[in-house]
């Protein structure tokens, strides 16, 4: 079983952390016609930013 370095967790954390908020923000800034289009309501984009990111939480 391979050790992962502190280093390498804090990596991933912030490679995860810059697409989950660069996915939000485009969620967000969707145009109304193409979010309604795709059933997306820019107001939770937080949440399926998140679930697009980490999986979605029990």
């Amino acid at each position: 079983m391979k050790m992962t370095s502190v280093y390498e967790m804090l990596k991933t954390a912030a490679a995860n952390y810059a697409l989950y908020r660069k996915t939000r923000s485009e969620i967000a800034n969707l145009p109304a016609d193409i979010a309604l289009d795709l059933g997306i309501y820019p107001g939770d984009a937080e949440r399926l930013a998140r679930e697009a990111v980490y999986g979605k939480v029990a």
